[in-house]
C-alpha cells in the first residue's frame, strides 16, 4: 500500500470553456508529471473527444512506427507519450451537464472502448451532433439520479463535480432542496463528492456535513478535491492541473484499485494533497509574468538567425529605458520546456566579449546561471544606463516598450538625450510632452488616464499619407511624425483602428464618463482599449493598456477587484 497522486479532474483544448486552446496532450501530463501525480482523468464537458484525440495521435504515430515513416519530430514525441504514460495512469471520462445545469463526473477504465463512453453519453440525452463540441450547455439531458445509475450501470466511477459550489448536486447557499439534496447526494450510485473547502479550516466543511452524523444524511460520503483544471498552469482563482489533488492509499495504480476504495467504507485512505515547499524557480516564475518592458527571453543565443544580435538589442534597449532583466535559453511560453544553454560558462563568456565589442558606451551587466526544469538558464541582469544612449554597433539606438524592442525615433533620441544632459546639470529638466497633454485636456479634476498604453493625440494629413503624434501613456513621452508603415507593433494597431475609423461610442461600456471598447489577449496577457469622455465632451482612446497600467476607477471598468 503506498499513498498515490490523484487529480480526477482535468479539462483539455477538447471542452469549450478551456482558456489555453494551444495547450497540447503532452503539455498536460509534463504538468501532470511536474506535480507527481500517478493518476489523472480527462473529464471533459460532455465529450470524451479530448480523450479520443490523444489516443488517435498515439495510434496513428504506432502505426508510422511500424511502417517504418516516422520523422524524427514524431519519434521524439511518441517516445515521450510513452514516458510519460508508463508513470501516470491516464482514465478516460466526461462531466456532464445533467438537468437543471447540475455537475457529474464519470470516469472509466482505460481499457473502455471510446464507442462505449459515447454510448453512455446519448443514453444520458447528450445529442449526437453535439457529442464531440465540448459544450457546458446541451440541452435536456437526464436527471441527476438517472445519470448516477447510467453511469455506474456503464462501470463509472461517479462523482458529483464540485458538489458545494457553482453547480454542485449539495445546493449550498439556496433556500431550498430538501428532499433533493438528499436523493442527489446519497444515492447508492453515486461514489465520491468532490468538494472546494477540503483544507478549509472552518468549523463547518462539506466533509464534516456528509461525514454520517446527520439524521438525514446517513451515509458518509468519501469527499475528495480536483483541479477543475481548464488551463494549464494556475492564474488567479482558476488550477492548473495537478494544483489540488487528493492523495489515496492504495495497492496498485489501477482504476480497479481506485474504485473499489470509493466503494469501500475505508474513509482513512484519503487525504488532501498538501503541496510542499519547492525550491523556487525564478525562470518558471518570470515566465508566467511573461515579456514585459523590464524583461525578455530568449530560447538561444546561436549568432544564426540572429539571435544573438536580438540578446544585444534588448541589452542596448533596457539599459536606455528602465533597465530589465534578459533569460537565455528558455522561451517566454510557460508550456514550452527550457531548451537550456550547454556550456553556460563558454556562453557567458561568449556573452561579455559580444557586449564590450558592440555596445557604447560601455554597460556593466551581470550574468549568472540559473536552473529550471533541469536546464541551466542564462539570466542578464542590465542597469538603467548612467550614460544613455547607448548604441549598438555605433549608430543603433534602441528602447524598450512594454514588451517590444524597437528603434528609436527622432523624438525618442532627442529627448532620451535632452533628459540625460538634464540628469547631468547640463539641461534644465523639461517635461514639454505632459504640459502639452495638460494643454490639451487642462481639466485636473477627471480620473487620469490609464498608465500603460499609447495615445494618440494629433493627426494630420500630408500628401496623401497621414502622420500621428502618438503619446506613451507610461512616461508621457510624444513622438511625432508616426506612420502606419513606421509604426512598430502597438501603434500600428492603433493608429490602423484610427485610420479606419472604427471606434463608435456606442460599442462602449461605460461606467461613468469612462468605458471599456475592446479587451484581447496579446501574448498571454490582457489588454484593453479603454475610452475617456472629457468635459468639453471630447472622447480620448486609451489603445493596448494592460493591466499593469490600471488604477482607481479604471479597475472597475475592466473589471478588476480592489
Amino acid at each position: 500500500m503506498q499513498w498515490r497522486r490523484i487529480d480526477l479532474h482535468i479539462h483539455t483544448p477538447a471542452s469549450k470553456d478551456y482558456q489555453e486552446p494551444d495547450v497540447t496532450f503532452l503539455d498536460i501530463l509534463r504538468k501532470a508529471e511536474a506535480e507527481g501525480l500517478d493518476i489523472i482523468a480527462f473529464t471533459d464537458h460532455n465529450t470524451v473527444a479530448g480523450y479520443a484525440a490523444m489516443m488517435q495521435e498515439i495510434s496513428d504515430l504506432e502505426r508510422w512506427e511500424a511502417s517504418g515513416r516516422l520523422t524524427p519530430e514524431e519519434k521524439a514525441r511518441l517516445e515521450e507519450y510513452r514516458r510519460l504514460m508508463s508513470k501516470i495512469l491516464v482514465l478516460p471520462g466526461f462531466e456532464l451537464t445533467a438537468t437543471f445545469g447540475f455537475h457529474i463526473l464519470a470516469i472509466f477504465d482505460q481499457d473502455t472502448p471510446i464507442r462505449t463512453l459515447e454510448h453512455v453519453l446519448l443514453q444520458l440525452n447528450v445529442p449526437a451532433e453535439l457529442l464531440d463540441e465540448g459544450e457546458t450547455e446541451v440541452g435536456p439531458t437526464s436527471d441527476v439520479l438517472t445519470a448516477y445509475r447510467v453511469m455506474d450501470e456503464a462501470g463509472a466511477l461517479v462523482i458529483a463535480a464540485h458538489a458545494n459550489a457553482s453547480h454542485g448536486v449539495a445546493m449550498f447557499g439556496f433556500d431550498f432542496g430538501g428532499q433533493t439534496r438528499i436523493a442527489y447526494t446519497q444515492d447508492p450510485h453515486l461514489h465520491a463528492l468532490e468538494v472546494t473547502d477540503l483544507e478549509s479550516k472552518r468549523k463547518r466543511t462539506t466533509a464534516s456535513f456528509f461525514d454520517g452524523s446527520k439524521p438525514q444524511y446517513p451515509r458518509r460520503m468519501h469527499c475528495i478535491q480536483g483541479s477543475d483544471a481548464h488551463r494549464l498552469v494556475g492564474k488567479r482563482n482558476n488550477y492548473g492541473v495537478g494544483e489540488r489533488a487528493t492523495e489515496v492509499l492504495l495497492p496498485e495504480v489501477s482504476f480497479k484499485a481506485l474504485k473499489e476504495l470509493f466503494l469501500s467504507n475505508d474513509f482513512t485512505r484519503t487525504r488532501p494533497y498538501r503541496r510542499t515547499a519547492e525550491p523556487f524557480d525564478h525562470v518558471e516564475a518570470a515566465r508566467k509574468q511573461g515579456p514585459s518592458i523590464v524583461q525578455s527571453f530568449h530560447e538561444s543565443m546561436s549568432r544564426r538567425g540572429g539571435r544573438l544580435h536580438a540578446i544585444m538589442r534588448d541589452i542596448v534597449a533596457f539599459a536606455n529605458t528602465n533597465g530589465g532583466t534578459i533569460y537565455v535559453g528558455v522561451s517566454p511560453n510557460s508550456r514550452i520546456a527550457p531548451k537550456g544553454i550547454d556550456n553556460p560558462e563558454e556562453a557567458m563568456k561568449e556573452l561579455r566579449a559580444e557586449i564590450a565589442r558592440l555596445i557604447t558606451p560601455p554597460i556593466e551587466v551581470q550574468l549568472s546561471v540559473l536552473k529550471s526544469r533541469g536546464k541551466n538558464v542564462i539570466r542578464i541582469v542590465v542597469p538603467k544606463g548612467e550614460d544613455p544612449p547607448y548604441v549598438l554597433e555605433g549608430s543603433k539606438i534602441y528602447l524598450r516598450q512594454e514588451s517590444e524592442t524597437s528603434l528609436a525615433m527622432r523624438d525618442e533620441i532627442v529627448s532620451l538625450i535632452a533628459k540625460a544632459l538634464a540628469e547631468k546639470g547640463a539641461l534644465p529638466l523639461q517635461t514639454p510632452s505632459a504640459s502639452k497633454a495638460e494643454e490639451r485636456h487642462p481639466d485636473t479634476t477627471t480620473v487620469q488616464p490609464p498608465r500603460t498604453g499609447v495615445e494618440i493625440v494629433a493627426s494630420t494629413e500630408r500628401d496623401g499619407v497621414i502622420y500621428h503624434t502618438m503619446r506613451d501613456l507610461r512616461d508621457g513621452g510624444e513622438v511625432h511624425n508616426v506612420t502606419r508603415s513606421s509604426a512598430r507593433r502597438l501603434w500600428r494597431y492603433a493608429i490602423a483602428l484610427k485610420e479606419k475609423g472604427t471606434f463608435q461610442e456606442d460599442k462602449v461600456e461605460w461606467v461613468g464618463d469612462l468605458g471599456l471598447w475592446h479587451r484581447y489577449l496579446r501574448a498571454g496577457r490582457p489588454h484593453y482599449d479603454l475610452v475617456q469622455r472629457m468635459p468639453d465632451g471630447q472622447v480620448r482612446i486609451y489603445y493596448g493598456v494592460t493591466e499593469d497600467g490600471i488604477h482607481g476607477p479604471w479597475k472597475e471598468v475592466v473589471g478588476l477587484k480592489e
